[in-house]
């Protein structure tokens, strides 16, 4: 098993909804340790460079729009095989198809409000942990 890191956005609709706390419970209750957290208010700028992999497609707009409608929980989480673990966790991006007991099935209220972003590779998770917070912020 590898010690990994993964990156994790709470997204507006949980954080309008004061599911912060809840959300980290399940990552906590998943064996991950939450190493780096803040929340932000994400800029367009920071919100179309994050997403810019979805530039193309018909949803990058109103994607764009919802992440900086609120503010977001950004994290750094840490643990065994990490990234694996936490989409486990997060559940399928439809919570209708979510598995019990995961984030989205319990929170998340569409498909494009699914409560969480987390990273789906080590790339994206090194690129995406960058982004956001400095080495100094992540204390493991």
């Amino acid at each position: 098993m590898a010690l990994e890191r993964t990156f994790s956005i709470i997204k507006p609709d949980a954080t309008e909804r004061n599911l912060t706390g809840a959300v980290n419970a399940k990552i906590e209750e998943a064996g991950l340790r939450i190493v780096a957290q803040k929340r932000i208010q994400m800029t367009r700028g920071q919100a179309e460079t994050f997403y810019a992999v979805h530039k193309e497609r018909p949803f990058f707009g109103e994607l764009v729009d919802f992440m900086i409608s609120a503010p977001v929980v950004v994290q750094v989480l840490e643990g065994e095989n990490a990234i694996t673990k936490y989409r486990d966790v997060m559940g399928a991006t439809n919570p209708e198809q979510a598995a019990e007991g995961t984030i989205r099935k319990a929170f998340a209220k569409s498909i494009g409000e699914n409560s969480v972003h987390g990273s789906d590779a080590a790339e994206t998770a090194a690129m995406e942990i960058a982004q956001f917070f400095s080495g100094n912020e992540i204390v493991g």
